[in-house]
């Protein structure tokens, strides 16, 4: 069965609460022991260091166990283009036999399912009891997504700044985002120092490979979630809290953290893992003095529960197309 963008588009809409559900249950049971993760494969190109493809393979357990793999483009230089940075595609096989069942166009699962964990951490992380708005640095697909899910895991979101280097963009941002949450307003911040202390809680998702920013212009309870893992500077990163979805996973291929993990030595400055915190709560204590840094590496059972689900409902609802004779 082949899945295309639009039939992927047309099951996830209006379909937060479900995808948030999905990325929640993931999470819980990769701490319990019930997920295979292999490390990503990341192919990169010695005339073009910007550019890569990334290979994620993954195994969700349960009643109704999956396994697949993700395989990702990312071209920071496609946004000049016109196009999306971004593309994926999703590979299912069967439990069974393990014969491929599913070949799913996975840009949007890839991009929800990445805004979904930052809502989650963001709603266990902030200090308010009612956080009242955001800053969204890096004006692209991601952080749109950000916002959408993060207004739809905190309601009490009444206002926005955003900020990018490209001031249209951030501009277009702005107005698109009207659309997209008709009750936050949306400003744009003149500089990112400007942006990062507008709001306590703060969503990184910019295309840096590696570190610009630091944490000083922002709030002492700031929750910053660190989607795009290479902005921070190792010293940002050690003087915050660090939360992260697998420690193995994101202290490598030259995140924040895995230069902070170089420059210590260790990994005692990470404080937990977000399948923990979702566990229980209580485990974890914030210290108001310091930020929280969520930097999630974005594994692949992520993409792989959610594109089981996208299957599943294509099925039900006669969608997709079915390409006899592939097999042997």
């Amino acid at each position: 069965m082949i899945i295309g963008h639009g039939e992927v588009q047309d099951i996830l809409r209006d379909g937060e609460q479900q995808v948030l559900s999905l990325v929640d249950e993931t999470y819980r049971h990769h701490e319990e022991g019930r997920t295979a993760l292999p490390h990503s494969v990341f192919l990169r190109f010695p005339d073009s260091a910007r550019d890569r493809i990334i290979g994620l393979p993954a195994y969700v357990g349960g009643a109704d166990a999956v396994a697949g793999l993700k395989w990702i483009a990312s071209f920071p230089g496609n946004v000049a283009e016109g196009k999306e940075r971004a593309s994926a595609a999703m590979l299912l096989n069967s439990m069974a036999d393990g014969r491929p069942e599913a070949l799913i166009e996975a840009s949007l699962i890839s991009s929800r399912r990445t805004a979904a964990s930052a809502a989650l951490a963001a709603a266990r992380l902030v200090t308010a009891p009612e956080p009242q708005g955001i800053t969204l640095i890096g004006c692209g697909p991601i952080n749109r997504e950000v916002l959408r899910f993060t207004k739809a895991r905190l309601p009490s979101l009444r206002t926005a700044t955003v900020f990018d280097l490209d001031r249209e963009r951030a501009a277009d941002f702005a107005a698109r985002a009207a659309e997209l949450v008709p009750d936050v307003e949306c400003a744009v911040a003149e500089r990112a120092e400007d942006a990062l202390g507008a709001h306590p809680l703060v969503s990184l998702a910019t295309s840096a490979v590696r570190p610009h920013l630091d944490l000083s212009a922002c709030r002492p309870d700031a929750t910053v979630l660190h989607v795009s893992l290479r902005d921070l500077s190792a010293e940002a990163v050690l003087g915050a809290q660090n939360v992260v979805d697998d420690a193995d996973h994101v202290c490598r291929e030259n995140t924040s953290l895995h230069l902070a993990e170089q420059a210590t030595g260790g990994r005692d400055f990470i404080d937990t893992s977000i399948g923990a915190l979702l566990r229980d709560g209580s485990a974890f204590r914030r210290d108001p003095a310091r930020p929280v840094v969520f930097s999630p590496f974005g594994l692949g059972i992520l993409d792989l529960a959610l594109a089981r689900w996208v299957r599943d409902e294509a099925v039900r609802r006669g969608m997709g197309t079915r390409i006899e004779g592939f097999l042997p």
